[in-house]
C-alpha cells in the first residue's frame, strides 16, 4: 500500500485527527501536535492519550501518524533566548509524539537572520545537539527542505546534510518537500531534470537519511524562492514530476504527505488531491529510475 495521506487538523483532541484521517481513507495522516503558531498550548493529560490510544487501536487501517513541529520555532537565531525557547518546546513535542508512537516530527531549522548561511547552519546543529541533551525520544526529528525566503536555512541539500552531519549522522532525518525544493531552484518537470535533482539529493544528502516526503504543487516559479503551495498538477511543477515521484521505486515505502490548499470554492480538496496522485500511479512509470 502507498503510504499517501494528508495533514489533518487536531481540533478535538488528538483522536479527532485519527477519525479525520479514517474519514479520509488515509493509510497515513500528519498532525500538529500542539498549536504551530503559539508557545503556550494546552498541555494534553492522560484522558487524552487514553481517547487517541482506543481511537487509534480500533482503525488500524491508518498505519502511520507523522508530526509537523512548530512553525514558531527559530533554531538558527542569532537569539539565544528564542533558540532557548525552541530548545524547550521542540522537547514537548518530542515527549509527546512518543507517548504517542509517532515516528516522524518534521522541522524547519530557521533563519539565521542576516549572520550567513554556514554560521545559521552550524547554530541548528549545536542546538539540536542541546535538544538530545535535554530529552531523549523514540520520535525521530526530521529537517525540512525549505524554500530559502529571506534568511531561511534548509534550502540547499547541503544545508540538510551539514546539520545532519553536525548533530550526528544517525540522529537525524531528511524530509523533501516538493514546493520548497522547486521553489529553490531544483527542477523536477521532466525526467531528466527530476532524476539529476533526487541524483543530487542522494549524493549530498542520501537516501537513507529521507524518511518523509511533502508532495505539494508550488504558486511560484523555478528558483522564486517563496513557499506558496497549490494543487497538485496546478502550479509551475505540473503533474509529471508528481508520476515520477509516486512510481519511484525507491520512494515507496515512504510516508507522502500532502499539504495542499484545503479548500476551494467552499469545497475540500484533501480527498482530490490524493485522488490526483493516485491516478498518477503506473505499472510502466515514464521515467522509472
Amino acid at each position: 500500500m502507498t503510504l499517501l495521506g494528508a495533514h489533518v487538523s487536531i481540533a478535538g483532541g488528538y483522536h479527532r485527527a485519527v477519525e479525520r484521517g479514517v474519514g479520509l481513507d488515509l493509510p497515513v495522516i500528519q498532525i500538529f501536535l500542539k498549536n504551530q503558531v503559539r508557545w503556550v498550548s494546552n498541555i494534553p493529560g492522560a484522558s487524552d492519550f487514553d481517547r487517541y490510544d482506543r481511537t487509534r487501536a480500533v482503525h488500524p487501517e491508518l498505519r502511520m501518524i507523522c508530526a509537523h513541529g512548530s512553525y514558531l520555532y527559530n533554531f538558527a537565531s542569532p537569539d539565544d533566548s528564542l533558540a532557548g525557547r525552541s530548545i524547550e518546546s521542540l522537547c514537548d513535542e518530542l515527549r509527546i509524539g512518543a507517548r504517542m508512537n509517532i515516528p516522524y516530527l518534521v522541522v524547519h531549522p530557521g533563519s539565521h537572520m542576516g549572520d550567513g548561511e554556514i554560521i545559521g547552519v552550524k547554530r541548528v546543529s549545536m542546538r539540536l545537539r542541546s535538544v538530545f541533551e535535554l530529552c531523549a525520544s523514540t520520535t525521530l526529528i526530521c529537517i525540512e527542505t525549505t524554500a530559502g525566503q529571506g534568511s531561511g536555512i534548509g534550502y540547499r541539500f547541503e544545508h540538510i546534510r551539514d546539520i545532519i552531519g553536525g548533530v550526528g549522522n544517525g540522529t537525524l532525518g531528511a524530509c523533501i518537500d516538493t514546493c520548497h525544493i522547486f521553489s529553490a531552484g531544483y527542477d523536477i518537470r521532466t525526467c531528466e531534470e527530476y532524476e539529476s535533482t533526487i541524483d543530487e539529493f542522494r549524493k549530498v544528502v542520501g537516501f537513507d537519511a529521507l524518511k518523509v516526503i511533502h508532495l505539494n504543487d508550488s504558486k511560484g516559479a523555478l528558483g522564486a524562492r517563496i513557499d506558496r503551495h497549490q494543487h497538485i498538477g496546478e502550479g509551475g511543477i505540473r503533474s509529471d514530476a508528481f508520476r515520477f515521484i509516486m512510481n519511484d521505486k525507491h520512494f515507496l515505502s515512504r510516508p507522502k504527505i500532502i499539504e495542499t490548499p484545503k479548500k476551494r470554492n467552499g469545497n475540500d480538496m484533501d480527498r482530490k488531491n490524493i485522488d490526483v496522485l493516485l491516478g498518477l500511479v503506473e505499472d510502466d512509470a515514464k521515467c522509472g529510475r
